[in-house]
Order: C-alpha cells, then sequence, then structure tokens
C-alpha cells in the first residue's frame, strides 16, 4: 500500500491531477502494483478525504486552537509507538502539522492497520495527509521526511 502512495505523490502534483479511480487502477496495475496493495491504497486515500471533511466539519474549534499537550490513548500509543509519537510531536512543535493535520495523521496512522508503525510509514502519512490538502512540506519538512535512517552524518542545527 505504502508503495503506491509513494508512488501517486511523486508521480502527481496534487490530488485532483490523479485519473479517474478506474484508470488509476489500471495505470496502477500495468505499473506493476498488485491488486489487492493498489485497493489498499485507494480505500486508504477515499477515507483520508473523509477524514479532512470531517477534521474540518466538526472539529475546528477544539482542536485548531489546541495549545496543549496530547496525550495518546492507550490505543493509539501500542499502533504508533514512542518514535512515532516524538517524531509527530517534532513536526507539531516545529509548526510543520497544525494540531488539525496532527489528528488526521494519527487517524491515518491508526487505520494502516500495523503495530507498532515504522517511522518511515508514519512519513509517508504525514506526506500524503498535507498532499491531500493541496500543501507542500517546506524544504526542512521534506528534509526530514525523506532523510534516510542510513546517513551517519549528524545534522547541523541552525
Amino acid at each position: 500500500m505504502f508503495d503506491v502512495l509513494v508512488y501517486l505523490y511523486e508521480t502527481y502534483y496534487r490530488p485532483d491531477a490523479c485519473p479517474e479511480p478506474e484508470a488509476l487502477v489500471k495505470k496502477l496495475s500495468a505499473i506493476g502494483f498488485e491488486e489487492d496493495e493498489i485497493s489498499q491504497a485507494l480505500g486508504w486515500l477515499t477515507d483520508l478525504e473523509v477524514a479532512n471533511h470531517e477534521f474540518a466539519d466538526n472539529y475546528p474549534r477544539q482542536t485548531a486552537f489546541s495549545f496543549g499537550t496530547r496525550i495518546y490513548a492507550r490505543q493509539e500509543s501500542d499502533v504508533l509507538g514512542v518514535e512515532a509519537i516524538g517524531f509527530i510531536q517534532f513536526l507539531e512543535s516545529a509548526k510543520m502539522l497544525d494540531p488539525m493535520q496532527r489528528e488526521i495523521v494519527i487517524e491515518r496512522a491508526l487505520a494502516a492497520g500495523e503495530a507498532p508503525i515504522t517511522l518511515e510509514k508514519l512519513k509517508v502519512i504525514v506526506l500524503m495527509v498535507l498532499w491531500s490538502q493541496g500543501k507542500e512540506p517546506d524544504g526542512l519538512m521534506f528534509e526530514e521526511l525523506f532523510l534516510d535512517e542510513d546517513d551517519t552524518e549528524p545534522r547541523l542545527l541552525h
């Protein structure tokens, strides 16, 4: 599923630039993605679109102006794991994610069906949430999302 999501991000600048679902399925199949992978990815994206609308419609006052500390439920902690929670907190403290986006990222990570979710997959989820909202990550965030764990060079803080 995540390979399909990355392909869509790299191929289509915006979600509305994607072909209609039937044509997209054919294209993804022709490229070599398996049917179940395609189905999972497109279902996940459909649910992401629903989550974007639901959060925007139902939670704007509750989360948009939330400046407190986010406490994670046990189920969330089990699925996300310490590393993913720390990364989400980093993105939020650096103003790369707002509280609404954070909640959508958490919801989509829980929907991925893996526990704990790997940091690489969480980064794809963050990228897809921003992509679905028509937002492009700034340079620092893009670097953070695509930093290879094999990089041994320490980062310089500015």
